[in-house]
């Protein structure tokens, strides 16, 4: 086994493969070290198969380390981050895998502030796992069973809208489309847009562990059926989330598909409008649209490029300031409300702005600057992944570029992304050109790269 566990979100492998019963019991006792003794920590999981397993085992290796713990069961991953903040928990533990297929599962740990412990801590807890310096408590304590805390989906929904004009919102009546992925988003979505006066069409609302609807990563592929349905329904907009709701790929009113990183610019730019007492700067990754620095930068608002990893981004929003964080997959983070990735609150913050604004969401992305996309990966193991980066930033050595994750190369009409992936063995590729030929003229290239290192 390798000596990390961590990748870019949490801890994940394939259920019963990768990550297993014994490696989930060394991780929970871990964990459990790294707290105070008398702690309280909340847990909880999305639908994933393997979750009720993984939960029981979490919680055994946490009494043992004699913290309390506090089970949430089904929840959104925002929705567990808010409420461990807002009640006063000392930490969390999230039990998902996010975005990967049906077979993965994954362990996410959260910190007293509501966001998933930083690097150092990580590093922390793997010291202690490949140690086994566990601490155990005296039998006399483990008396304490896990206590049910079904009230925590109340407590998000409730915080959720009142960052709402909720009477304004409600007037419109508007008709919303809601695919959770057939997991704990159905548990939340429908609820807030219910509240706030909206007809709901849910698609792939039933929970189930084998995904039936659809994959738990949203894509314009695997939101086909669902773009679709906003279309032909004559629905507003859509919002689709990944496997455990922290993120919300939005359906415009026309029924397409919109990358994160252009709903993202949407609503900073609304936000940046509504709040001019923030700090004026945003935060995202590498891997988003350098549209966000055409559209903020008549505004004087500063774009933050970062590693990917909504870590990252939460906790220098938290340490400098700003309107919002995000990335291009959907992962949006209001501070106001709370600085994670959270699909409910942006379904709400939608919402909310088309209230305001006397525009269809198809006419607002419309007027952003346009660009051919093309999003893809290769598989391969890092250490080939590493080495394709490196040829090809060589080879675009004349272009600017962004070297904190992976290698960005910026062009006066494209910019591409090569990196490796922190969830699965592949090579991550992104570009955007205003010239659809342009696109596959850089793709062709990248790939040539990758084989030529793939085949030595």
């Amino acid at each position: 086994m390798s000596r990390r566990l961590f990748g870019t979100d949490g801890v994940r492998g394939i259920v019963n493969k990768e990550l297993t019963p014994e490696m989930a019991l060394r991780l929970a006792q871990a964990i459990g070290t790294i707290f105070d003794e008398g702690s309280r920590i909340l847990v909880g999981r999305d639908v994933r198969l393997g979750g009720y397993m993984f939960k029981q085992i979490v919680i055994a290796g946490l009494i043992s380390s004699g913290v309390k713990v506090y089970d949430a069961d089904l929840i959104p991953t925002p929705a567990l981050q808010y409420v461990v903040k807002a009640e006063g928990f000392d930490g969390g533990v999230m039990i998902t895998a996010s975005h990967n297929p049906p077979e993965y599962n994954g362990i996410k740990v959260i910190d007293s502030d509501g966001i998933e412990i930083p690097r150092d801590k990580e590093r922390v807890v793997e010291e202690i796992y490949f140690s086994g310096r566990f601490r155990r408590v005296s039998w006399r304590s483990l008396a304490h069973e896990a206590v049910r805390y079904p009230e925590a989906i109340d407590i998000y929904v409730k915080a959720v809208l009142s960052h709402i004009d909720k009477e304004v919102v409600r007037k419109k009546r508007f008709k919303v489309v809601i695919d959770p992925a057939n997991s704990v988003g159905a548990l939340t979505s429908p609820r807030i847009a219910r509240e706030l006066g909206a007809k709901i069409i849910t698609v792939n609302s039933n929970l189930d562990p084998f995904f039936p609807g659809r994959i738990p990563e949203p894509t314009v592929e695997s939101l086909s059926e669902t773009a679709k349905i906003v279309a032909e329904t004559g629905a507003d907009f859509g919002v689709a989330h990944d496997g455990d709701a922290d993120r919300a790929i939005v359906i415009d009113n026309k029924g397409r598909v919109q990358w994160g990183d252009r709903t993202a610019t949407i609503l900073a730019k609304y936000l940046a409008e509504k709040h001019p007492d923030l700090p004026r700067r945003v935060f995202t990754a590498v891997s988003s649209s350098t549209v966000i620095e055409d559209v903020l930068r008549p505004l004087g608002v500063e774009v933050v490029w970062l590693k990917v990893g909504s870590v990252g981004i939460s906790r220098e929003l938290v340490k400098r300031g700003g309107i919002c964080g995000f990335e291009e997959n959907g992962g949006f983070m209001y501070p106001l409300h709370h600085p994670v990735r959270d699909g409910g609150m942006t379904l709400a913050l939608l919402l909310q702005l088309l209230a305001e604004e006397n525009k269809t969401l198809a006419e607002m992305y419309d007027e952003l600057p346009q660009y051919h996309v093309v999003k893809t990966k290769i598989p391969m193991d890092r250490d080939k992944a590493v080495r394709v980066v490196e040829r090809v930033s060589e080879h675009f050595k004349e272009y600017r570029q962004i070297t904190i994750d992976g290698v960005k190369v910026i062009g006066k009409d494209f910019w591409f992304l090569v990196r490796p992936s922190g969830t699965e063995p592949v090579l991550r590729i992104m570009i955007e050109a205003r010239d659809k030929e342009k696109v596959n003229e850089l793709l062709k290239v990248i790939k040539s790269i990758a084989e030529e290192v793939i085949t030595k």
